[in-house]
């Protein structure tokens, strides 16, 4: 394509042009995080350790947006490790497999509402936290 300039120019050829990709609108909204998989998220910290034993906390929040009425975390101890006291829920061991339900009374958590257990544990080896915590509601 040539322009043409006013009477007495010379003719010019535009320079390339870069296309344009349309605007998507984004998939979550600017500031938000993209909801969790499932209904509830637990988080593990481990809060103290000495030789042979230590100390952690997990914190469970409701990841939806209505009220979450009961949840369960499930995880695999490491090996060589095993829980001696656990409060703020309600504990269940089969081999390696832990799984703690809610107490009677946080297991009622509004949306991104949270509530914390505790547990003091033992272990020959390693005082490494578990690698995978799922959460559930029953």
């Amino acid at each position: 394509m040539l322009r043409f300039p006013p009477v007495g120019g010379t003719p010019t050829t535009p320079g390339p042009t870069t296309p344009t990709q349309p605007t998507l609108p984004p998939t979550t909204p600017p500031g938000t995080t993209p909801p969790a998989s499932g209904p509830c998220t637990a988080t593990y910290r481990q809060v103290n350790q000495w030789q042979g034993g230590f100390q952690a906390e997990v914190t469970v929040r409701n990841a939806t947006t209505a009220t979450l009425n009961g949840w369960t975390v499930r995880w695999t101890l490491p090996s060589g490790q095993t829980i001696n006291q656990l409060w703020g829920g309600t504990l269940t061991v089969s081999g390696s497999s832990v799984t703690v339900r809610n107490a009677s009374w946080n297991g009622s958590l509004p949306p991104n509402g949270s509530t914390t257990f505790g547990l003091i544990g033992s272990a020959t080896g390693t005082t490494d936290p578990p690698t995978t915590l799922t959460c559930t509601s029953p």
